[in-house]
């Protein structure tokens, strides 16, 4: 580490530049650049104190060497604070440096490797990332070294002949034109490489200019010809015959396509992560393909396999024996070293988890020891060492999942495509198995023995319908229930508990259904890291999920799975029922969020319940109205409040009243205003028969008001109005005051009396907004705006884009319809008809698809003709679209 625990590198390929992070290191005069020099040069091997004085002064050596040496030594420990600068019997080395040369030889074996594996635009990315890293002459603070004469003179043959491999690469890729530009300039710059030549003149010919690949092959004849007397090389001559001949063969070949589908992003990720890191951990559940991608990215046998691996003393041996050392009669780990220290090939160790600390440890020694090693490991976990950087593997994209689904399919079935239905069905067997590869290639293999459609079906028992993996797969699992049960018996107790209590949780859950657990935060940490529970950052807040088929996993293990489920429908109770009172107050926006993103939670819970303790299930449905209406899932909320009144018939007179007047809520936004009125009368009479329910009996003459509107009895809306009115007052029902205040307003303008209701409008609104009720407010400023627009005042506009904006904010799918519907009422009295008709046809499309009728709620009953007849557009305009059009200032009435 350098200045301010910066890490310190070195750069040697040009003038010698030190840099802590991003800012530059002064290292000295020529003396001390020159000392860090030759020890960045020897590349961690020990420099003799003689040497170090010949290198700086030859044989103008000062009066005392080794004094003067020192000196500079002592100079250069104080300006590169943290460098392992080692002096011993009469040496010195610097050990794990982070140079340039180091980087350029890495980006050279990835590259190669890219090439042996036939990925030949990645493998062109790599060697140019290396040149990139060339500034000037290697060494240039040792030009006048003879001893490191030779250590130059190779880093130059190696940026040549990258230069040359890089030209290769691109040319394979199919860039021909590229590859001719490149070229050129290679020539010009080392005309007697024939290599260049030979590339040069083949890119010509794939270019279609055979004439100028024949021209080039004659310069370089005439160049060796003139200067040196030689003749061109048998390749070069080979190849010139061969584009006289019009070899077939010359033309670029086809290469077919991968059969490793979906994770180029990945490979090219993790090329980028190795050539800036020196240790990189591919990290994620099981069956995700972390061994596949370290195996596609190494293309060779170097790929050390731990996953058979148990005892921890065997750890060193077998690494040793994976990457070639044979027949040592010593310490292996120094075997291992001086095979790693020798050839230079990045060290990719799979299926670490097991072996997490001991792993740790061995990787720490050797990049200490080698400092050109980089290292890939796979692991469920990190390694948790000092520099270790994660690459997270999750599962497939969705469609590079159906992809996969199809390739497997197709190699089983020859001639296999799908219909439009199959591919439906792709999509939701690839949703059912998280996306991972591991699981769709099993499930591949029985498409042929159930169909798409039958294998869905039978994934409730996912682990013995998937059977046991292919011979010559690269899990070391037999089964898809034996790689899961891996990562869970690494788990301590108290994380096997927590993963068993959170598999009935759908589609995720919060940091709070976790932390109510015995083991708490600690334990859901730990499930994040040994890959069991992923974490989904958004919104500033984590999410939490587990795939499908670890939940089916921990559904199998666990001892009492009834328990459990009932344990999150009572946490699911607990959250709507902290929820219902704030979707009528200031936290109602965050609140219907909230809901909205525990939808699959709510409805599993709701299931549970209704099976199970129908009475619950009762009161949560009607704590779920108003989230039911303003997500615009009115005949969702229908059907469960139907089946959960039918389910609890003996349920308290409280419950039921609320469940009745919530359905009543829910017919009255679908238009069935008749079935609405009938049930609320109902309830009215039942819960007015019964002493103690004061604040219930004003609710539900709040909403008995509202539901006259419109076309209904003036009478009943200002009589219902006036009593749930006068009883939130007396009871100081907070939410309930600015409500029935805008219930009133409305029904007097349903009356008549249009200047008393509009007044009592503008009072609820200014109600609602000092009670911190947005939504109350904004359903106020409509009902206003209902009242303005067929008298063309010029205020309607301005409430309507008002209580638009409120609604998008509280996320009331509902009324922003009805607002829209009622703007392109005005729109049109305005003369705007092209405005007019997109509000019109967003409105049309979404009732399409809903149960939602905005037209016939509150005040508005007029409805032009044929406005919503027939089908919607078939390309409808978006509801932002929509917003737009409403918010123009220069569409004012």
């Amino acid at each position: 580490m350098g200045l301010h625990g910066a890490v310190l590198t070195f750069a040697v390929l040009g003038p010698l530049e030190v840099r802590a992070g991003d800012q530059p290191v002064d290292v000295g005069g020529r003396l001390p650049r020159r000392l860090l020099a030759i020890l960045i040069a020897a590349e961690g091997r020990r420099v003799s104190e003689d040497s170090l004085v010949e290198g700086l002064w030859g044989d103008r050596r000062p009066r005392n060497p080794a004094g003067a040496l020192q000196v500079y030594v002592s100079r250069l420990r104080r300006v590169l604070p943290g460098t392992a600068l080692q002096r011993s019997a009469g040496s010195y080395r610097l050990l794990a440096a982070d140079t340039d040369v180091a980087r350029f030889r890495g980006h050279l074996v990835r590259a190669r490797a890219l090439v042996a594996g036939d990925r030949r635009a990645e493998a062109h990315e790599a060697f140019d990332a290396a040149l990139r890293l060339w500034r000037g002459t290697p060494y240039e603070d040792l030009a006048d070294d003879e001893s490191t004469t030779a250590i130059r003179a190779a880093l130059v043959e190696q940026r040549d002949s990258a230069q040359e491999e890089g030209a290769a690469a691109l040319l394979a890729t199919g860039d021909h034109a590229g590859a001719v530009a490149v070229l050129e300039l290679l020539v010009h710059a080392a005309p007697y490489r024939e290599r260049r030549w030979q590339l040069l003149a083949l890119a010509l010919y794939r270019s279609g200019r055979q004439a100028d690949a024949l021209n080039a092959v004659r310069r370089v004849r005439t160049l060796l010809a003139e200067e040196l007397g030689v003749d061109p090389g048998p390749e070069l001559r080979q190849l010139e015959g061969r584009i006289l001949a019009q070899d077939p063969a010359l033309a670029p070949g086809v290469r077919p396509l991968s059969s490793f589908i979906g994770r180029d992003a990945d490979l090219a990720l993790l090329d980028r992560l190795v050539a800036t890191h020196r240790l990189v951990t591919v990290v994620g559940p099981a069956g995700a393909g972390k061994t596949r991608l370290a195996v596609e990215w190494a293309r060779r046998d170097g790929v050390v396999r731990l996953a058979d691996v148990a005892d921890p003393a065997l750890l060193v041996s077998a690494v040793a024996a994976a990457v070639g050392v044979t027949g040592f009669a010593g310490d292996p780990y120094e075997a291992l070293v001086e095979r790693l220290r020798l050839h230079g090939d990045p060290l990719v160790l799979d299926n670490c988890e097991h072996l997490a600390g001991e792993v740790a440890r061995l990787v720490v020694d050797l990049l200490d020891r080698i400092p050109v090693l980089r290292v890939v490991a796979t692991s469920r976990s990190p390694l948790g060492v000092d520099g270790e950087h994660i690459l997270p593997l999750g599962p497939l994209a969705a469609d590079d999942a159906v992809t996969l689904l199809t390739d497997r399919i197709r190699a089983g079935r020859p001639g296999w495509f799908g219909h439009d239905a199959d591919r439906r069905d792709l999509r939701r067997l690839a949703d059912a198995l998280d996306h991972l590869p591991l699981a769709l290639e099993l499930a591949a293999a029985r498409v042929r023995t159930f169909g798409v459609r039958g294998l869905i079906e039978q994934l409730d028992d996912r682990f013995t319908v998937l059977g046991r993996i292919p011979h010559g797969t690269m899990t070391p699992h037999a089964t898809l229930q034996e790689a899961v049960a891996w990562s869970f018996d690494l788990l301590s107790g108290d994380e096997r508990d927590l993963a068993v209590r959170l598999w009935p949780y759908e589609g995720g859950f919060p940091v709070e259904a976790a932390a109510s657990a015995a083991a708490g935060l600690g334990a859901l940490v730990s499930l994040v890291d040994q890959s069991v529970v992923t974490a989904e950052p958004g919104g500033g807040t984590a999410r939490y999920r587990m795939l499908e088929t670890i939940r089916a996993y921990c559904r199998s293990v666990d001892r009492d799975p009834a328990a459990t489920r009932a344990g999150h429908a009572v946490w699911v109770r607990e959250l709507v029922a902290r929820a219902a009172g704030d979707l009528q107050g200031v936290r109602s926006a965050t609140t219907m969020a909230a809901l909205r993103q525990e939808l699959p939670n709510l409805r599993a819970g709701l299931a549970h319940d209704l099976t199970h303790a129908p009475v619950e299930a009762l009161r949560t449905a009607a704590r779920l109205m108003w989230f039911w209406i303003r997500s615009g899932l009115l005949a969702e909320g229908n059907r469960v409040l139907t089946a959960a009144l039918a389910a609890a018939p003996d349920a308290p007179l409280g419950d039921v009243v609320r469940a009745r007047t919530a359905s009543a809520g829910l017919l009255y936004f679908t238009g069935d205003v008749t079935r609405a009125r009938r049930m609320l009368s109902e309830a009215i009479l039942a819960v007015g028969a019964e002493p103690g329910h004061r604040s219930l009996l004003a609710e539900v003459r709040y909403y008995q008001a509202l539901v006259q509107l419109p076309g209904g009895d003036p009478a009943i809306a200002l009589t219902a109005a006036a009593e749930a009115h006068a009883i939130a007052t007396e009871t100081q029902t907070t939410w309930l005051i600015p409500a029935t205040e805008m219930a009133w307003g409305a029904a007097l303008v349903m009356a008549g009396r249009i200047a008393d209701g509009r007044h009592r409008l503008r009072a609820a609104v200014r109600l609602a907004e000092a009670s911190g009720r947005v939504w109350t407010a904004a359903l106020s400023e409509f009902m206003l705006a209902q009242t303005l627009v067929d008298a063309g005042d010029g205020e309607a506009l301005p409430l309507l884009r008002s209580s638009l904006r409120r609604f998008l904010d509280e996320g009331d799918l509902s009324n922003q319809l009805a607002v829209l519907h009622n703007g392109a009422l005005a729109l049109d009295a305005a003369g705007d008809a092209a405005g007019a008709a997109l509000l019109r046809d967003v409105v049309h499309s979404h009732q399409a698809r809903s149960a939602i009728r905005p037209a016939g709620t509150f005040l508005r009953s007029i409805m032009p003709h044929g406005w919503y007849e027939g089908a919607p557009p078939a390309q409808p305009p978006t509801l932002d679209d929509a917003v737009a059009v409403l918010a123009a200032p220069a569409r004012a009435v």
